[in-house]
This record gives C-alpha cells, structure tokens and sequence, in this order.
C-alpha cells in the first residue's frame, strides 16, 4: 500500500485509480493549465497549445494517463467521506473541529501530483493506522453519526423561526 512521507499507509495501492479527472480538466477535453497558467510550465503548455490544449490523458485513444501528466492535480470536489458517505456539516461562526479532514494519496515531493479526497476523523484515523483502505465499504461510525446530528439539531434550533411577541412577553 501507498505510504506518507512519515511512513503511514494512505489507504489506497494506487492513487490513480481513485481519480475521476483532473482539476485542469475541462468539459470539452482541454487543459486549463496550458490555457490560463502557461507561465509556470511554459513547455508543457506550448505542447499543449500545440495540439489545441487537448488534454492526452482524457484521450482515451492516447496512450497517455494521469500518470504522465506533468501538471495533474485532483481534488475531491463534493464534501463526503469517500470511506463511509458521512456529510460535512460545518457550523458557521464556530470553532468546532470539521468531521471532514483532507486526506491526501499522493505527495507533491512523490511524484509532483497532488491527489487529495475527503475522509472523516474517524476514517482518517482508520486509514493511517494502516489497518483500513479508503475503499472499504463501510458505514460511519457511531461516534461520526452522533457529531453529525449535534451539528444538524444546531442548524434545525439556529433557522427556527420564534416571532418576536413570543420572544418578547411584555405582560408583566
């Protein structure tokens, strides 16, 4: 199994195939990169402007992958464990720790790839103890449920609606 820097497991034999498409990926195939960041690898995009900012690793006629993208970066977009499923639940204006911790596959001093998902504590935990894989089918974890709902219930108490004669009983 893949290992941090400091020698944990990540959770995965092959960060690439948790991957859905690059964060530079665009709907049409084009690398963004190239498009908006030529200066910062200004080989790579000239390649890429060269062949009209196609990108060769969403090609599926190219022989190309992830892999040998030199600028290939992915990040998980949606705000879910991808271990057990359990939803963010941020509470505005708090200092509460998040459920949701970024959990990254592979290391920039690695390969130069960044590829980071979601997991929460209690996953995240599972994984670098070296014992769970970020693709397990599992279910939160008791402890995940109970935090989650605290936070819904607040969230339920802060949007209720209590007009201001029932606040304000000036009956004495």
């Amino acid at each position: 199994m893949e290992k941090t820097p400091r020698g944990t497991s990540v959770g995965v034999e092959d960060p690439y195939a948790v991957v859905d498409r690059c964060d530079h990926l665009t709907d049409d195939g084009r690398c963004r990169f190239a498009a908006e960041r030529a200066e910062a690898a200004p080989e790579f995009a000239a390649a890429r402007h060269a062949d009209d900012l196609r990108c060769p690793a969403a090609d599926p006629d190219d022989a190309w992958t992830w892999r040998d993208c030199p600028q290939f970066r992915s990040r998980q977009r949606s705000r879910e464990c991808v271990r057990c499923g359990l939803e963010e639940r941020r509470m505005a204006h708090d200092e509460l720790r998040p459920l949701l911790e970024e959990h990254h596959l592979s290391y920039a001093d690695g390969d130069g790839h960044e590829i980071t998902v979601f997991l929460c504590r209690w996953c995240h935990a599972t994984v670098h103890q070296s014992w769970g894989r970020i693709d397990d089918d599992v279910s939160p974890s008791p402890e995940a449920v109970a935090a989650a709902e605290s936070r819904r219930a607040r969230e339920r108490e802060e949007l209720g609606f209590e007009s201001a004669a029932d606040r304000y009983d000036d009956a004495d």
